[in-house]
């Protein structure tokens, strides 16, 4: 059978959720790896690196990835050259705004004996630059919605950099400064890769006015917030453990979390898609339309979510013991892991609320969400752990949390879209019928080989 006559391996979410599929392997392989070939100190400063780059990463990609989407999708070529100019501008003074901090420790480096403070520093700045071009396709990318690109752009990045790992522990070569030497290497590679393929749009850099750059600026510093703010928000629950748990119970509720990665996956890829279908709804005055794309999506992914989260139920076990040895199975880590399941039923609700208050232009009522939902969140684990005294504090605080966030979302959109929760299960369960026997069924058995 030629695989690619069915609708299924043609559709753009299909197309999403394997791309992030594949980043998720390559992933858990790149760290199974780094774990093998480090001793425990330059793992730590391995990672200590990722979590400081990784908050500059969120603080570009916050102020400026929604905002692609956004104000270029559904654009024609004047205004969208105009609007990518802009994000050119505004990328490139965030990059050397971070770069210049990053300068100011240089003339230090020798006075901290951390290695890990030392590791970062050497090499923050360039890393960041290095990425730069190839972040910028990627919301290009997102925004048109070619996700074969994207899919081949990643895989260069995380398949270059396994590549490079195992040759250099084949050849003993790893350590530390190998490693972030090589990171550096594969975003060069990348963005290089990105250069010659013509999407980055860098030309585009020459269209750009500063009326753009200032609308964009306005819209982005409110999901610019709002990112660091569901950063935090996902920290929160481990800060809290460890102040009154101890590290043991912050590795025992982490390992549940971890494994939440098998509903991240769907619902980064269908968020990725939605939101350009609505950005250019949007950006075309036809409300009913986002307003249509969101109860599709939110609906179609919350009935595939349940029958996932029963078989996570039944198998948490399982699961546990697969990712983090049998010494978790008898811990609260499997039943926290079921609860995060019951809940995730309810993620793509809360998630595309908050997605479809930034693209109608309400990043700042988003921005409020996020923040309800953090204090929500904060008090819900701080009564739970005095009551409980154990993880369950804050796991069983956690859909306090959800629901809080899921009730704000409502209360702002209702104003702007004509929804309601039975219309978002009505429709989306039409939908997941509807995807079924058109790309699947009436494909499959009118397939007829030649």
């Amino acid at each position: 059978m030629r695989i690619l006559d069915i609708g299924l391996f043609k559709n753009k979410h299909f197309l999403a959720l394997v791309g992030n599929g594949i980043i998720s392997v390559f992933s858990v392989v790149m760290m199974s790896l780094i774990y093998r070939a480090l001793d425990k100190v330059q793992v730590g400063s391995w990672f200590f690196f990722l979590t400081v780059y990784g908050l500059a990463d969120s603080i570009r990609n916050g102020f400026l990835s929604t905002a692609t989407v956004k104000f270029y999708s559904g654009t024609n070529e004047e205004r969208g050259n105009e609007v990518l100019g802009s994000i050119w501008f505004l990328a490139l003074a965030v990059t050397t705004i971070l770069g210049i901090l990053n300068l100011c420790f240089l003339p230090f480096l020798g006075h901290f004996a951390n290695p890990s403070i030392a590791a970062t520093i050497h090499w923050f700045a360039l890393t960041l630059i290095s990425a730069l071009p190839y972040t910028i396709a990627y919301w290009i990318l997102v925004a048109d919605e070619r996700y074969i690109p994207i899919l081949w752009l990643r895989m260069i990045n995380s398949g270059s950099m396994i590549l490079i790992v195992a040759v250099l522990m084949y050849l003993n070569k790893m350590s530390l400064h190998n490693l972030l030497l090589f990171n550096f290497l594969t975003n060069c590679i990348t963005s290089l890769a990105a250069f010659s393929a013509k999407l980055i749009k860098n030309k585009t850099f020459f269209s750009r006015s500063w009326e753009c750059i200032i609308e964009i600026a306005n819209f982005g510093k409110y999901s610019l917030a709002t990112n660091l703010s569901s950063n935090l928000l996902s920290s929160t629950n481990t800060f809290i453990l460890n102040f009154f748990l101890g590290p043991a119970a912050v590795a025992v509720y982490t390992l549940p979390s971890r494994l939440m990665e098998i509903i991240e996956i769907p619902l980064r890829s269908f968020v990725g898609t939605g939101m350009s279908g609505m950005a250019a709804a949007f950006n075309n005055n036809d409300m009913e339309k986002v307003g249509a794309i969101f109860k599709k999506y939110s609906g179609m992914l919350t009935w595939v979510f349940i029958p996932i989260a029963i078989l996570a139920f039944i198998f948490a076990d399982f699961a546990i013991g697969l990712l983090g040895g049998g010494k978790y199975i008898h811990t609260e880590a499997p039943n926290v892991y079921r609860l995060f399941m019951l809940m995730a039923i309810l993620y793509p609700i809360d998630r595309f609320n908050g997605v479809t208050l930034d693209i109608i232009h309400l990043p700042k009522m988003n921005f409020y969400k996020v923040l309800i939902m953090l204090v929500a969140c904060i008090i819900s684990d701080v009564g739970g752990l005095m009551i409980s005294k154990s993880i369950y504090g804050v796991a069983f605080a956690s859909p306090f949390t959800l629901l809080t966030g899921i009730l704000v979302g409502y209360i702002a959109l209702k104003k702007h879209i004509d929804y309601s929760f039975k219309d978002v299960f009505t429709i989306g369960f039409k939908e997941c019928v509807n995807l079924i026997q058109v790309k699947i069924l009436i494909p499959f058995f009118n397939y007829k080989p030649k």
